[in-house]
Order: C-alpha cells, then sequence, then structure tokens
C-alpha cells in the first residue's frame, strides 16, 4: 500500500512539472530517440565523482526489483545487461552508447561523503523516455527494421509498408496514462516537417498515446523517401526517428545478368572448342584422303 502511494505521488509531482514547463531542482526529463548516445545529468554532483557517485536504475515493467546498481561508489557493477554501454563522466553524469527501448526508466543518482552512509543532498533523479520505430516483417518479404535515427530499406514499388512507431516511458505506471495528462503529441511527418494525417494516401492509426502506426502503398517516386515519427511537447519538437526508404539499384541487377550470360557464352565457347576441335580433324582427313583418290 506504501509502495503504491508513493508511485502516485512521484506520478502527481512528474505531471506537474510537465505541465508548467518547469521541474524540480532534482528532476529532468530526457528524451531520445533509439540507437543515440545520452548523457544523463547528476544535478548534486561532488568534486570526486569517480569514487563517491552510486547510480541505479529502476523499471517495474523490465525488472522486478527496484533500485539495480548500475555504478557503486563509482564503481561499474558488471552484472548488468548495459554495463558494457555505461560510463562516469567527470562531472558524475551517466554516458549511455547506443541506447536502446530497454533503457528507458528511472536513473537516480547519490553523492555519498564517506563509507559511513552520509549522503550529499538529495537525489538527482532522471526520467529517461526513448523514442523508437520499427517496421512490419510482414509488410515486404525483402524489409527490414533498425533502432537508429536513420534505417534504409530495401523495398520495392506496390508493396505496402507499416511503420510502427511508440514512446517507452516509465515513471511509476504505464505511458498511456500520464502522456494523456500532458501537452506530449505523437505524429508521422515528411521531410518538410507536415502533418501525414493531411495526406490521404497514408493511413495513420494511432492505438495509444503512446503509439502511433503509419501504412502505406509505396510508389515509384518514393525511393530516397524520408518519413519521421516525431514527439512534441507543448507543439514543439523534443525528438524524431527518421525511416528512409531505399529501392534497390536496378543497374545492379543488370550487370549481375549480364555478368552471368557473358559467362555462360565463355563457357559454351570453351566447350565448343574441346569437343568440336576432334572433330574437324577427323574432317579434314577424311577429305585429304577423298582428295587423293580422286
Amino acid at each position: 500500500m506504501a509502495e503504491k502511494s508513493y508511485l502516485c505521488l512521484l506520478g502527481l509531482i512528474i505531471l506537474c512539472s510537465l505541465l508548467t514547463g518547469t521541474s524540480g531542482v532534482n528532476t529532468d526529463h530526457v528524451f531520445i530517440r533509439s540507437g543515440e548516445n545520452v548523457r544523463l545529468p547528476c544535478f548534486n554532483a561532488l568534486s570526486d565523482c569517480k569514487s563517491k557517485t552510486t547510480w541505479t536504475y529502476d523499471n517495474r515493467f523490465r525488472h522486478s526489483s527496484a533500485g539495480v546498481q548500475l555504478i557503486t561508489l563509482g564503481i561499474k557493477k558488471t552484472d548488468t545487461e548495459s554495463h558494457e554501454r555505461l560510463s562516469l563522466e567527470s562531472n558524475c553524469s551517466l554516458n549511455i552508447k547506443n541506447a536502446t527501448e530497454d533503457d528507458y526508466g528511472f536513473y537516480n543518482c547519490q553523492q555519498w561523503i564517506d563509507v559511513d552512509g552520509q549522503k550529499q543532498g538529495p537525489d538527482s533523479h532522471v526520467f529517461l523516455h526513448v523514442l523508437h520505430v520499427s517496421v512490419s516483417p510482414s509488410s515486404s518479404p525483402s524489409s527490414s527494421s533498425s533502432s537508429s535515427s536513420s534505417s534504409q530499406t530495401e523495398i520495392s514499388p506496390g508493396h505496402s509498408v507499416t511503420l510502427f512507431c511508440q514512446l517507452y516511458s516509465y515513471i511509476g505506471f504505464p505511458c498511456d496514462d500520464w502522456v494523456s495528462s500532458v501537452s506530449l503529441e505523437l505524429l508521422w511527418v515528411n521531410q518538410a516537417g507536415v502533418d501525414l494525417k493531411t495526406d490521404s494516401r497514408y493511413q495513420i492509426s494511432a492505438p495509444g498515446h503512446c503509439n502511433i502506426t503509419l501504412t502505406t502503398a509505396l510508389l515509384n517516386e518514393d525511393d530516397n523517401r524520408e518519413w519521421r515519427c516525431q514527439l512534441n511537447l507543448k507543439n514543439l519538437p523534443k525528438t524524431s526517428v527518421r525511416y528512409t526508404v531505399k529501392y534497390s539499384d536496378p543497374g545492379e541487377t543488370l550487370v549481375c545478368v549480364t555478368a552471368g550470360l557473358l559467362y555462360r557464352v565463355i563457357v559454351t565457347i570453351v566447350e565448343i572448342a574441346v569437343f568440336a576441335a576432334p572433330t574437324v580433324i577427323l574432317l579434314q582427313i577424311i577429305c585429304a584422303r577423298r582428295a587423293g583418290e580422286f
């Protein structure tokens, strides 16, 4: 019961900070796209971060236990999934290399003055929100998805493609429960930043407040076309994920076919030369003998 009350109170604090445009001195929200390097600030930093900083991670949707320690008194833990991508900066900030949708959650920075358990000031809270795009595996036999900021997929005109965009957030309860209460919005836009809902060729659906889907039939002119899933806070862009359509080069296929035909021609000539030579010699002998008879 106490844990539920704490989560509700935490959620209310977060909602107020987002709605008013301000956050507490020791609370920050970081919005990124998957595949990006990110730095999480620690506001109560001491001069000696390497021996006094502790970073913990909390996401009850991914871990049953609360407060998984990532760095303890400046020493990185090696028993976590992400430990190889983590590093501690001289200002006590936590660096996450190539952040994925699995890194979203609540991060807590503490500064310990001594080993006896005396802390420096209040904890520093950072909520990491990750925007991720994936492509439907059934859209095209040759399509693939990527978590990077710009993924190029070899697909062809005439196929239908479906792109899924999701915001991964954790503040103690599901994403939809709080995004609907703040001025956060997901939308698909083109390279010029125009909302694709205004174009009838795109089917845009939003099953929830934290995910949005784009479906369209590919045209010839879509080669190298870029679509972006964009996250807005109070109508201002916070982050976005780019998805670029890339058709296979017809010239490459032509070269392969031409090379294959040339190979077969050479093989055929060699075969004729090898097997036809004895026949030609035999005919010459027969012709010479007949010429001698007459």
